[in-house]
């Protein structure tokens, strides 16, 4: 769900075109693995506390400093690695990224895991934004649509696949058997890169320094839009850091049966993806963010309202249904709201301002998982969705402030 700088035309692109695809699904299975490390730990959560003998709360910082590690590291790693080859740092990346998760899978205690998790953040945090960039370098320019699509892909895919099944790989097995299965796909993935890139690949792929980034931010409509993605992300990590803990309690499920529920909501949250981005493109990216915070607002409220009326035994249903809107609707936002911003911020700013954007959902994703941590040890997991609603109910506040102003500006124009 990541997007980051799309490059320029290169001299290398004609000739990288001659490679075929095979590159870019080698570079889509580093970033589902990505996605599935990134994602999985939130439904595993109950059964790593308790192995690791700490409560939840403690056990969601897991969530806080991954997300906080790839949000402030990524844009200052891309930006100081930008004189380094693209292909090398591509499979250097995803290397380190192998190889944290080895570390993970023989963490001997929380401490260990959580260092594990950083260095697995930063690795992650330099590997997507280059394999989004390599994308673009290695086909024409009018593909580039099609191989930026592959890459992210990967993501996509791992929140509706990877998530769920690294749930019930830890069900069957063990939870420290799902880093070492994301270990396996990055390490074939470095062997697809390897193979597959050719070495005279992203050489001259320019890079936004950290002074071009700063200075995109300092746009006060951009920086308004970064903020709506900051409240946004906020709130859909408070909810689903915790959701796996929600399901214990509030409908007394366990286990796999969990990790069908995040197949439930991954599968809702693709649609979304897609269907947020085809809507988007038809109506406009305000007809479409607009209700989509107030539908994710609504899920989230209604998740508040089972968990304290209804039983374990009749919240099942109602719950399913809550995600399913949750899901479609949350994940609908992003592609409209990555719109926004590239109308915003013009052609030429475009890939600086949504690389920006994925940094601030980053930072929002863990800010939630700090905020649901609070919450569940200060009162309840009952109460994550009142909590996760406010925060959207501010992002949507500042998203119809903004499109109140646009209309005004155009009006007066």
């Amino acid at each position: 769900m990541n997007t980051a700088d799309t490059p320029a035309p290169t001299p290398s692109a004609p000739a990288a075109a001659s490679t075929g695809m095979a590159p870019l699904y080698w570079m889509a299975l580093g970033t589902f693995a990505i996605g599935t490390e990134g994602f999985m730990i939130a439904g595993m959560l109950p059964t790593v506390a308790s192995d690791l003998h700490v409560t939840p709360a403690i056990a969601g910082q897991l969530v806080v400093a991954f997300t906080a590690a790839y949000a402030i590291s990524s844009p200052i790693l891309t930006a100081l690695t930008g004189a380094i080859n693209r292909r090398l740092l591509l499979i250097a990346s995803m290397t380190l990224f192998a190889l944290a998760n080895l570390l993970a899978w023989q963490a001997p205690g929380y401490e260990a895991l959580l260092l594990a998790r950083i260095v697995l953040a930063m690795a992650a945090g330099l590997y997507v934004p280059n394999a989004m960039a390599l994308a673009g370098a290695l086909v024409a320019p009018d593909k580039r649509g099609g191989a930026l699509a592959i890459v992210s892909g990967g993501l996509t895919v791992a929140v509706a696949l990877g998530a769920p099944l690294g749930v019930l790989i830890a069900d069957r097995l063990n939870w420290r058997m799902t880093f070492a299965g994301v270990a396996l796909l990055a390490a074939l993935a470095v062997l697809g890169l390897m193979r597959g890139l050719p070495r005279g690949i992203g050489a001259h792929i320019p890079v936004a320094s950290l002074s071009e980034r700063l200075n995109a931010a300092r746009n006060g409509r951009v920086l308004h839009g970064l903020l709506t993605t900051l409240l946004w992300a906020t709130g859909a990590y408070t909810m689903y850091t915790y959701f796996a803990i929600y399901l214990n309690e509030v409908v007394d499920i366990h286990g796999a049966h969990v990790g069908y529920g995040l197949l439930l909501w991954g599968v809702s949250a693709a649609v979304g993806v897609m269907l947020g981005g085809r809507l988007s493109d038809k109506l406009g990216f305000a007809r479409v963010s607009g209700p989509a915070l107030v539908f994710m607002m609504a899920s989230f409220l209604a998740l508040t309202v089972i968990a304290y009326t209804l039983s374990p035994a009749h919240a099942l249903p109602p719950v399913y249904l809550a995600m399913i809107v949750w899901g479609v609707s949350a994940w609908a936002f992003y592609p409209a709201q990555q719109a926004r911003l590239m109308n915003i911020a013009g052609v030429k700013l475009a890939s600086i301002v949504l690389s920006l954007n994925a940094s601030f959902m980053y930072l929002g994703f863990s800010l939630g998982a700090a905020v649901g941590a609070l919450t569940v040890a200060t009162g309840s997991v009952r109460e994550v969705g009142l909590v996760a609603a406010a925060f959207v109910a501010g992002a949507l506040l500042l998203l119809r402030g903004a499109i109140r102003r646009d209309a005004t500006c155009v009006a007066t124009a």
